[in-house]
């Protein structure tokens, strides 16, 4: 990896300032958090950090959007100070402010790597525009940076790209690195065969990950809402299933250009009404009026695991059908049962829907790498340079 990372800085008696994805769901009733898989991930980096005798190590994360004075009470950071010193095991500092002589004096009277947690960097209104006076500001408060947020990477924000084009060096943390050791390498350098399985409910967003990957991919596999835009293309029918009609020409376009590279379902199983009660069937070719598509078929599942034999990397964003229902989880649990039965291959899955389904299935320990960020990941298989992660100095 070409970037520096946090092996190759010292932070021995430096106050170091790390942006983490704490953006971490919580209970619109109560307001506990649901899942703490984000703060999880953020562990070892800070760890690590811990380890190596800073004065201090300063967290800064968005929670939520923050539009009105009713978005702040809502997503407020306070509530992630608990749940991190907690699996910590280490007293954790939170600070109600952005900015201000209370967060100046709590960094600068930090001793013996004190973990101190900032409120919600979105409090401040520069935070998303990357106002070059708020970076300047967060950054005047560190001696070092470490950027460990993928799942943010992809915005250009003053604690993304404003704190490291002021404060340097700036290192990616544990997590950073794993993303663009795995997703980077895939897009860039993967050891092929490459197999891209993409699925999911629209075309419109994934357009650039299959333009990408139509350049780089040996096989592109397409699954879930967004192949019946395709077989739309195709001429057949689709009954009351997924359409993006605007995108009918896009598609056409990509089945020319992708030939033999592009696979699509060859079977589908229906229904009558989006439930997983009604006339449940498998078709082949047109789907009748009146029913919509809403898994893979056995032949579809066949012909993919088929496509996987010999790849030495995969990579999977989104679901091969509505796998929220059981009667319509096959296509995406095949999938991962696939995935999970390639010890030799680099198996990458994409963050967001497919993401959830493997952990929700119970693969998570069996694939190479599930990214954290979901936008972040995608624009990152687009083959876009990615600002947060351009802003971390290289080696």
């Amino acid at each position: 990896m070409d970037k520096l990372t946090i092996r190759d800085i010292d932070v021995a008696g430096k106050t170091v300032l790390v942006r983490v994805d704490f953006n971490v769901p919580r209970d619109a009733a109560t307001g506990k958090i649901t899942d703490d898989n984000r703060i999880v991930a953020a562990l070892p980096t800070i760890k690590y950090l811990l380890d190596h005798n800073p004065k201090a190590v300063v967290l800064f994360s968005h929670l939520g959007k923050v539009k009105t004075e009713e978005d702040k009470a809502k997503n407020d950071m306070a509530v992630v100070a608990p749940a991190l010193a907690e699996l910590l095991g280490k007293d954790v500092k939170f600070v109600p402010v952005t900015r201000g002589p209370e967060l100046e004096e709590a960094v600068k009277n930090a001793e013996n790597g004190q973990v101190i947690l900032v409120q919600n960097t979105r409090y401040e209104k520069g935070e998303t525009k990357n106002d070059p006076e708020l970076g300047k500001y967060w950054a005047s408060l560190g001696d070092v940076f470490v950027e460990d947020a993928f799942g943010s990477v992809h915005r250009a924000h003053a604690s993304t790209v404003g704190i490291p084009t002021n404060l340097h060096p700036a290192a990616a943390g544990f997590l950073l690195e794993k993303e663009i050791a795995y997703i980077g390498k895939a897009v860039s350098d993967p050891e092929r065969p490459l197999v891209a399985i993409l699925g999911g409910s629209k075309v419109s967003s994934k357009i650039g990950v299959i333009e990408n990957l139509l350049g780089i991919a040996d096989k592109i596999i397409i699954g879930g809402g967004m192949a019946y835009t395709f077989n739309a293309a195709k001429g057949l029918k689709i009954g009351k299933s997924l359409l993006e009609a605007d995108k009918i020409d896009l598609a056409k376009s990509y089945i020319e250009k992708g030939g033999d590279k592009l696979v699509l379902p060859c079977d589908t199983v229906i229904n009558n009404a989006f439930s997983e009660e009604g006339d449940i069937k498998v078709v082949e070719g047109d789907i009748p009026d009146g029913y919509m598509g809403l898994d893979i078929g056995p032949k579809s599942i066949a012909a993919i695991k088929k496509e996987l034999e010999g790849a030495k990397t995969v990579i999977w964003n989104g679901p091969m059908g509505v796998f929220e229902m059981p009667t319509f989880a096959k296509g995406t649990l095949e999938v991962c049962e696939a995935l999970a039965n390639m010890p030799e291959a680099n198996t990458i899955i994409g963050g967001g829907d497919s993401a959830a389904a493997v952990k929700q299935l119970g693969y998570a320990d069996k694939v190479s790498h599930i990214s954290t960020g979901g936008g972040a990941s995608l624009e990152y298989m687009e083959g876009k340079v990615l600002p947060g992660i351009a802003a971390v100095d290289a080696k």
